[in-house]
Order: structure tokens, then sequence, then C-alpha cells
């Protein structure tokens, strides 16, 4: 994997920015998508930024956070092509590569601990789709 993609909206930037830091750490370059602060601001247009960026192949993949994680992941689900993953701890970030091949960790900034926030975030990005059965369903899935 080259870049990896981020966004967040206000209540997930904080999270963001120590993904920033674990990114860098293990070796991964990043392209922040945005918000830039605390500030209010509206998920979707952060969302949407990162689902092209994923959809074009600029980024391989990429790790949306929000408060909940419902409403970045509402969003990036929309473009054609993503698969965003609600993931709150590393076993279901795993499942997600390997039975969804998602392309887009999202995480509840508000609702994750930080330990487990890393390790989701390196359980995904070293964690490969197992194909087979499993690409059934995905072609199932409208794009």
């Amino acid at each position: 994997m080259k870049v990896i993609g981020l966004a967040s909206d206000h209540a997930g930037y904080p999270l963001k920015e120590q993904v920033k830091e674990w990114l860098t750490s293990m070796g991964y370059e990043y392209k922040d998508f945005g918000t830039n602060s605390t500030d209010s601001c509206n998920y979707p247009e952060f969302g949407h930024a990162l689902a092209q960026a994923v959809e074009s192949g600029e980024c391989p993949v990429g790790i949306a956070i929000c408060g909940t994680g419902n409403g970045i992941n509402m969003s990036v689900n929309h473009h054609k092509g993503i698969r965003g993953a609600l993931c709150w701890m590393p076993e279901i970030a795993a499942l997600a590569r390997q039975h969804n091949d998602a392309n887009i960790l999202v995480m509840p900034g508000r609702f994750i601990s930080e330990a487990a926030a890393k390790e989701c975030v390196e359980t995904f990005l070293a964690t490969e789709f197992e194909g087979g059965r499993h690409q059934a369903r995905i072609d199932a899935i409208p794009c």
C-alpha cells in the first residue's frame, strides 16, 4: 500500500491526528482530506473527498473517523467500489478485510479507546482479502 487516505469530522479529528503518528511510525505515507481542527463541521465533505481518492486509485485504502463512525461511513459508502467498514475492535477490522474486502476503515472517535483504534489500524493494514467464496458476495454488491 502506498498512500493511506485519511478523513474525519471535528469529533474524529483528535484520533485522526494520532493515526497519522501511527502510520508514520509504521512506515506509511498518508494524505489528509480534512478536517483540520475540532471546530464543528460536516462529515460528508471530508468523507466524500476520501472516497473519491480511494475510488480513483489515488489512495489504495482509507481511514475515516467521526463521532460514532456512522455518518462518515454512510457518506463513503455512497461511492462506487467503496466498502467502508465500521470497526471498533481488531477482530472486526480483520474480518472486514478478509471477508468483505473493505477499503475504508471507519472508526467511532468518541467510542473507541486509543489502544483499540491502534490495533484496528494495524490489523486493517496487515490483513488481506481471502477471495474465494467471499468474492461472489462482493460481486453482488451493486456499484
